[in-house]
């Protein structure tokens, strides 16, 4: 036997009653979940208690935050973890019999998926997000979408409805990228997967959700977007009257998705832009002009009259109730000598409208300094991704159908939402993305 010759003065309750557990706690006082509850409790009625429905709700959100992927294994950490079932509400007195089943586990989930149980659980993300409406300043000014691909556990669809290990719901989904290697040679790479895909609508500068859908993964991005900006506009109009910018990859570039967000809401669209102009077209000519050209990125150059030089113009910014974009001649701006500045046609400036091209030109201008540093956030939607995947397991998840994922990510993004306004609450703003970092 290895025997501690000296032992500490002090039980350790003395120095850490819980230690990692603060973070359950976190998340269990910051989610508003009594409807929820009492709902599921009117529901059991007098039905067997053996395992109350607030304990069961409680270790399902302690899986989660504790990053188990499977019920079987969050049951072994209840099953060894006295402080874990004692913070969940088990009955002290059972031990470790008060844990749940795992096919009590089935049942409850299968009741959430319900569906007045499952819009009390919608509820609860709904009423995170507006407390982060309230109390985290500038929330939802800049918006992001993008789509991740969930690969289904289940490798091809079931025979038969009832074959429960089958998979019902889920199709194929393939998405091409366009790079270039390290030396600058154009190369794509195709992604195909048989499963879901996620359409997220977050905070870019708290990385935080704000809406989201679920769909199968042969679903456009696009269409799905639209859907879910005009259920937003319906159902919860102050998420988009409050915001300023939406910024997308090149997957949502359309010209429908840009008129919706800037016409019906005057949202700026920041996103990037597909090349489909066709048999190696570099340039069109900006309607109206004669020396005057811009290329599929936006980017407004004029041609000297007397030497054929193409020279990028000056962004001088966009004028709203024209609804044009302003650019100015480049000797002027930069200093230029203009061998034909005698002959040419243009003034010190030029307007385009909008209506031009919508794709090519937005509300902020493509070649501009704002609208990169604006689509360079867009990168906290693929960290979002990244905490789905390792931080929330959904790499290892064993979940089957379209319902059972959107509760889980319900859940998941629930947990999210409540740890970050928790880390606010306690003063520890600078902790609101850490999802492992024990609470003070």
């Amino acid at each position: 036997m290895a025997s501690i010759a000296q032992k500490s003065l002090f039980c350790w309750h003395d120095v850490e009653a819980l230690g990692d557990l603060h973070r359950l706690r976190l998340v269990l006082e910051n989610l508003p979940d009594e409807e929820l509850m009492q709902q599921l409790e009117q529901r059991r009625g007098r039905g067997r208690n053996e395992y109350p429905v607030r304990a069961m709700w409680n270790s399902l959100v302690a899986g989660i935050v504790f990053q188990h992927p499977s019920i079987e294994q969050l049951r072994r950490e209840l099953l060894r973890n006295g402080q874990l079932r004692d913070l969940c509400g088990c009955d002290p007195t059972r031990g470790s019999d008060a844990v749940p089943s795992a096919s009590a586990y089935s049942r409850f989930l299968s009741t959430l998926r319900k569906r007045s149980i499952r819009e009390a659980l919608v509820r609860v993300f709904t009423s995170l997000v507006d407390q982060c409406y309230r109390e985290l300043p500038g929330f939802g000014r800049r918006l992001g979408a993008d789509g991740k691909g969930i690969a289904s556990v289940a490798r091809r669809r079931g025979k038969g409805a009832g074959d429960r290990r089958g998979e019902h719901d889920a199709d194929w989904g393939c998405h091409e990228y366009v790079y270039q290697n390290e030396r600058g040679e154009v190369q794509k790479s195709v992604k195909k997967w048989f499963g879901f895909t996620v359409h997220l609508l977050a905070d870019t500068a708290y990385e935080l959700p704000v809406a989201f859908t679920v769909s199968r993964a042969s679903k456009h991005e696009v269409p799905v977007m639209r859907k879910l900006i005009r259920s937003l506009d319906r159902h919860r109009p102050h998420i988009l009257k409050a915001a300023e910018v939406f910024t997308a990859d090149r997957g949502y570039d359309d010209g429908t998705l840009i008129d919706l967000l800037w016409h019906e809401h005057r949202i700026k669209p920041v996103i990037d832009i597909r090349n489909l102009w066709k048999d190696g077209e570099q340039t069109r000519l900006v309607p109206g002009t004669r020396n005057v050209v811009y290329d599929y990125q936006g980017t407004v150059s004029c041609v000297c009259m007397a030497t054929g030089t193409q020279r990028e113009m000056a962004y001088r910014g966009f004028e709203e109730k024209r609804g044009t974009l302003k650019y100015g001649c480049p000797a002027v701006h930069y200093g230029y000598e203009c061998a034909g500045k005698a002959s040419c046609p243009l003034a010190s400036c030029i307007r385009i409208p909008l209506s031009t091209d919508r794709r090519v030109f937005t509300p902020l201008a493509r070649s501009s300094y704002r609208w990169k540093r604006e689509y360079a956030k867009r990168t906290a939607l693929e960290r979002i991704h990244s905490r789905l995947d390792r931080s929330f397991s959904l790499e290892l998840h064993t979940i089957r159908g379209q319902e059972k994922l959107s509760v889980h990510l319900t859940l998941v993004f629930s947990v999210m939402s409540a740890l970050a306004l928790g880390r606010v609450r306690e003063n520890q703003p600078n902790q609101m993305r850490s999802l492992v970092r024990p609470a003070a």
